[in-house]
C-alpha cells in the first residue's frame, strides 16, 4: 500500500491526476475540495479546511492504509511541515510514500484557473491573478532533502 500526496498551487492539475491515479491504482482518492462545500461552504473558511484534511480525511485514509488499500491525498500542502505531518502519518502505519509536486509555471496557472473562473459550478470558489500570486509566495517548494525522505516522487508541470 501506498499513500500518494499530490502538491502543488490551484490550477496545477492536481485533481485531475488524482481522479486519473484512483482507477489505475484502485486507490481511495480524498479531495477536500469537494467536502468543503457541503460541509462549510467553498474557501479557506476559518482553518476549517485544515480539520478536515488533518482529522477527518486522515483518519479516513489512515484507516484505508490499515486495510491494505492505497491512498491518494489531492490537499496542495504548500508547507513542508504539513507534508512532513502526513508523511511521517503513513509511515508510521507501514505504508511506503510517495511524493508527487505538480509545478506549472503561474502563467499557465493562471490560464486555467481564468478558464475555470469562468465556467465554474456555483459552489466553486474563484482565485483572482493576485490571490494566485500570493499563494506562489506561500509555496514552499520541496527541496532535495525533503524529496529524498519518500519512498518515491516525481515533479510534473514544471516545464509547461
Amino acid at each position: 500500500m501506498i499513500m500518494t500526496l499530490l502538491i502543488g498551487l490551484p490550477g496545477s492539475g492536481k485533481t485531475t491526476l488524482a481522479r486519473q491515479l484512483e482507477v489505475e491504482r484502485s486507490a481511495l482518492r480524498l479531495t477536500p475540495d469537494e467536502w468543503m462545500p457541503p460541509l462549510f461552504g467553498a474557501g479557506e473558511n476559518d482553518g476549517r479546511r485544515w480539520v478536515l484534511e488533518s482529522e477527518l480525511l486522515w483518519g479516513v485514509a489512515a484507516r484505508v492504509l490499515t486495510l491494505g488499500v492505497s491512498v491518494i491525498l489531492d490537499y496542495g500542502c504548500w508547507s513542508r511541515p504539513e507534508r512532513e505531518l502526513f508523511r511521517e502519518n503513513a509511515a508510521k502505519l507501514g505504508a511506503r510514500t510517495e511524493l508527487i509536486v505538480l509545478d506549472p509555471p503561474l502563467n499557465v496557472l493562471w490560464t486555467r484557473l481564468n478558464t475555470r473562473n469562468e465556467s465554474a459550478p456555483p459552489n466553486t470558489f474563484h482565485i483572482t491573478h493576485a490571490e494566485l500570486v500570493s499563494y506562489d509566495k506561500l509555496f514552499e517548494r520541496p527541496t532535495p532533502d525533503e524529496l529524498a525522505k519518500y519512498d518515491q516522487y516525481s515533479e510534473l508541470g514544471t516545464q509547461q
